[in-house]
């Protein structure tokens, strides 16, 4: 499958534009329920395939109503195999702090150093992540503050606003507690996170159709 074969996905009411990284990441679980665009790997290729994807969307009139960001992350202090959603990203590689800036913070760029995602169904695990273009290993995690690293959902989300969308972040862990030295370190749980994400999307399907079960039915203007 391309980056270009992604189709929207209908959860109850509402279309998402799914956004994964990886074909490594998508699994048999999630190809039974959804059609993914995938990006490439790095922030860079993140924002140029979620930005062109939106732009063609726009131009057909066929914009989702949000976007979903999921994949793997990595973490030396979260649950391995098991699925978090997503409450702030950060870019990890923006530094400016010689200029004076907050670390994090994009210069003269009027955004906080952690943008903040939509919500998901209540009752469930939420973490911190923080979005760069490097594979965080071992000692690496010291500079990172937040909860879990991956290298796509802050582009995303900043692709995603351009077009005054929102994002949902899904990301299972797949590695931290133990340095990555093969590639296998990092596929060897993907199995287990591609059933997670898949199970965290029917719990979304299930909670958009019920909220939005709850909106009044629209009422005709008077003629």
């Amino acid at each position: 499958m391309s980056g270009t074969d992604f189709e929207l996905t209908a959860f109850g009411p509402i279309t998402a534009l799914c956004v994964m990284a990886a074909e490594a990441e998508y699994g048999p679980a999630l190809k039974a329920r959804i059609t993914p665009l995938i990006t490439g790997v790095g922030p860079v290729e993140a924002a140029v395939s979620t930005t062109a994807a939106l732009a063609e969307l726009a131009q057909a009139g066929e914009l989702p109503d949000l976007v979903i960001s999921l994949g793997s992350a990595g973490s030396q202090t979260l649950d391995h195999g098991r699925i978090y959603w997503v409450d702030e990203v950060a870019y990890r590689d923006m530094d400016a702090t010689v200029l004076g800036f907050a670390r994090g913070v994009t210069p003269f760029l009027d955004q906080p150093a952690s943008l903040t995602l939509a919500s998901g169904p209540q009752g469930q695990p939420y973490a911190r992540l923080a979005t760069g273009g490097s594979v965080v290993s071992g000692e690496a995690y010291d500079a990172v503050d937040a909860d879990m690293v991956d290298m796509e959902t802050y582009a995303v989300v900043r692709a995603a606003a351009r077009f005054g969308l929102p994002v949902i972040g899904l990301r299972g862990i797949s590695d931290g507690k133990a340095d990555l030295t093969v590639l296998e370190d990092w596929t060897g749980t993907l199995s287990v996170i591609d059933e997670g994400l898949a199970e965290a999307l029917d719990l979304l399907a299930a909670e958009l159709t019920r909220l939005t079960a709850d909106l009044p039915e629209p009422q005709p203007e008077p003629s």
